[in-house]
This record gives structure tokens, C-alpha cells and sequence, in this order.
């Protein structure tokens, strides 16, 4: 294994009603995008018993797909509904 796999594992908490509506709304178009990307293993945003809280883990076969991810993200609907909402997340593998 001559690539370095990287994982984000942690939390999306919203503040409020407001914001957890649109994570919803948002949610399944991000999940569908994301699992289709070239080097994504695993992606699930998951409920937790807290309303306001999803527990998000991914896995990436490398760096780059993983910021390719990021990049494409970023201009995406679900950043556009998620912006402001606190994340909580552990990054591992990355240089």
C-alpha cells in the first residue's frame, strides 16, 4: 500500500432548527455526489440521538482525492445550505 488512505472522522453540529433543516434538505444530494467521486471507500453523514447533530466519517484512497472532494465541495448546494455550521472534524493521512 504505497498511498496513504485518509479518513475525516467527527461532527457537523448545527445551532439551531434552522440550520439542521437545511442539512437535511441538503444531505442526500451531498451523500449521492460524494460516494460517486473517483477514490471515495465510504461516506455517511449519520444521524445521531442529538437532533442538531450528525456524525460524519469518510475515507479517501489518498490526499488528492480527498481534496479533490474539498474543492468540489466547496461550490457545491451543500456548502452553500452548511455555511456557518460548526464542524467538529478529525483529519488523518494528510501530508
Amino acid at each position: 500500500m504505497g498511498m496513504t488512505e485518509v479518513t475525516l472522522s467527527g461532527q457537523l453540529i448545527c445551532a439551531d432548527e434552522d440550520e439542521a433543516a437545511r442539512v437535511r434538505a441538503a444531505l442526500d444530494a451531498h451523500i449521492t455526489a460524494t460516494r460517486a467521486e473517483v477514490g471515495c471507500i465510504a461516506f455517511s453523514v449519520a444521524p445521531t440521538p442529538d437532533p442538531l447533530i450528525w456524525q460524519v466519517d469518510e475515507r479517501f484512497t489518498d490526499p488528492s482525492a480527498f481534496e479533490a472532494h474539498q474543492t468540489r465541495a466547496s461550490t457545491s448546494e451543500w456548502a452553500e445550505q452548511t455555511k456557518g455550521i460548526k464542524r467538529a472534524y478529525t483529519i488523518q493521512g494528510m501530508p
